[in-house]
């Protein structure tokens, strides 16, 4: 069966003008053109767009989905198993949350008593499956599931106070670390100091530290854009300055 633009944007519940976007940035091109100008749109085409409408409804931007689905690898099978999986993790999320909203009013009614770390179990598991999201695949890879499982429990087991305290040190390491950066040292006493707060930082999620682990995190800050834009947002050049120092915090620019 064919579409025009106008009956495939009706029954898709989108405009012809995001059609015709979707057209001109090459993501999804009509079948074919008519004898009257009019793009058509095939049994392909509506396949391809309700793949492009499962990856906008989990948050990706247009120019991941464009990359996604017109790689010549694609496949749309596997793609729809990832779709299922990925919404049945949104709705764990989701359930996780109304659970939350539930406790917390039968505490205003006076039925049940909530400790603070139930207060936030919804916030930390969206926080978790976000930074999954985002960093899962590279930190697997170099750490290993079982080292992202056991910093995923530390996380979710922190009371109020405790994820108060990071989040304060986190603010401690980036200001230290700008103002480290103005001096032009990495191995300035001030610029050790940010090492040794990012230690802290990073043992909070840890439970435990080694040298090689914290030189080989530094490493990635530089080597990985997403974590090289976090720092550099605050000082351009910061992410390479924290990763000189704490190279030499930790020796391992002697190969020690």
């Amino acid at each position: 069966m064919e579409y025009t633009i106008q009956k495939l944007g009706l029954i898709a519940g989108i405009s012809t003008r995001t059609l015709r976007y979707y057209d001109e940035i090459g993501m999804l091109k009509p079948a074919r053109i008519n004898s009257s100008g009019y793009r058509i749109y095939g049994q392909e085409e509506v396949n391809k767009l309700q793949q492009i409408l499962f990856y906008k409804e989990l948050g990706i931007g247009l120019e991941e989905i464009k990359r996604i689905v017109t790689a010549p690898s694609f496949d749309g099978k596997s793609a729809l198993r990832e779709h299922k999986q990925r919404l049945l993790e949104k709705r764990q999320q989701l359930d996780l949350l109304i659970a939350n909203v539930d406790k917390t009013l039968a505490q205003h009614e006076g039925r049940i008593t909530m400790t603070d770390q139930e207060k936030f179990e919804g916030f930390k598991q969206q926080l978790m499956d976000e930074n999954e999201k985002l960093y899962g695949q590279e930190i697997r890879e170099k750490y290993g599931d079982e080292q992202i499982e056991r910093s995923n429990q530390i996380f979710k087991n922190m009371s109020e106070q405790q994820h108060a305290e990071i989040e304060q040190l986190g603010s401690q390491v980036i200001s230290t670390l700008v103002e480290a950066y103005a001096a032009g040292d990495p191995a300035s006493e001030l610029a050790q100091k940010a090492a040794d707060l990012h230690r802290q930082w990073l043992s909070f999620y840890w439970g435990h530290y080694s040298k090689e682990a914290h030189a080989g995190v530094a490493q990635m800050y530089v080597d990985d854009e997403r974590f090289t834009a976090y720092y550099d947002k605050h000082q351009p050049g910061a992410s390479q300055f924290l990763r000189d120092a704490v190279l030499i915090y930790t020796g391992m620019e002697l190969g020690l």
